[in-house]
């Protein structure tokens, strides 16, 4: 049985298309790599890939975009609203197909070693494949960003990477890590003010006492102020649940919700759950009544 993983990168580059462009095909030189999407955004000066592919396939394209982000890309002089702490920012895998979630942490733990040697490149794991208790949250390993952890990593023991050096160079520093699939989702409101964006997240967010399974952040973005959110488990907390508590909470402060937006991809499950939910349909509701599941079903068959 064919086995399928996908890899997820998170590139500090935004606004330069060549170097964009650059990255995904580093990633697509390797053979049987399929590019699914690639999406990015000026303000947070960062662009998404997805891309899948067997397991030993994934492996060697992550490390080939890593590589490439390092040449091309140098956190010095790196700007934008999303947090970040090196050109390959955060490198996630993801198990699709006849792959468990052991077999990507293994995947994550032998690239970043690969990454620290080869590279020079400080490696943090995260998430599943994180060494220690307090690396399975990104937002605890990028603490600081790329400023503070320059600033931090050779003098306090708790800034040690996994892989690579205690040095942080223009390519700053990696989070390798293995997860179940994520939904980058970000909400647009009816306000340029930042203010109330960041407040909303601080509710929505499970850190500070929001929703389980929710990472937000109040960004300005394009002029407006955003909501991003970050679902890590989307069958736990699904996402037209989050939209109605952004909702909700926006109506306090006399503002609406204006627009969304789906960064990278997102599974068909979720999309169906939020139109069920919107739809009221009730509980009689099933998969099955979705005309492209019981045509694939059919020709499976």
């Amino acid at each position: 049985m064919r086995k399928i993983v996908e890899c997820v990168p998170n590139f500090s580059e935004g606004r330069s298309n060549e170097v964009i462009d650059q990255l995904a095909e580093a990633i697509a030189s390797v053979p049987n790599a399929h590019v699914l999407d690639v999406q990015s955004n000026a303000d947070h000066n960062r662009t998404v890939v997805t891309f899948v592919g067997e397991p030993g396939t994934v492996e060697e394209a992550a490390f080939r975009g890593i590589e490439k982000a390092a040449e091309l890309i140098d956190m010095n002089l790196h700007r934008g609203e999303h947090p970040r702490m090196g050109a390959a920012d955060v490198v996630p895998f993801v198990p699709i197909k006849n792959v468990t979630m052991e077999d990507c942490v293994a995947i994550a733990r032998r690239l970043g070693e690969r990454v620290g040697r080869e590279l020079d490149i400080p490696v943090y794991l995260y998430e599943e494949a994180a060494t220690r208790p307090d690396r399975q949250n990104l937002a605890e390993v990028r603490r600081g960003e790329y400023e503070g952890i320059k600033a931090e990593i050779a003098t306090r023991p708790e800034r040690e990477p996994d892989f690579g050096p205690r040095h942080v160079g223009k390519a700053g520093a990696t989070a390798i890590g293995a997860r179940p699939p994520l939904i980058a989702f970000n909400v647009y409101l009816g306000t340029d003010d930042v203010e109330i964006a960041k407040a909303i997240a601080r509710a929505v967010r499970h850190s500070s006492g929001g929703l389980r399974y929710v990472r937000a952040l109040g960004l300005l973005v394009k002029g407006r102020a955003q909501v991003s959110t970050n679902l890590t488990n989307y069958r736990k907390t699904p996402v037209h649940r989050v939209v109605e508590m952004i909702r909700r909470e926006a109506e306090r402060y006399g503002v609406a919700v204006v627009e969304s937006e789906l960064v990278g991809l997102i599974p068909n499950e979720a999309l169906v759950e939020a139109a069920a939910f919107y739809l009221q349909m009730g509980s009689g509701f099933s998969s099955h009544q979705i005309l492209e599941n019981r045509v694939a079903d059919a020709i499976q068959r």
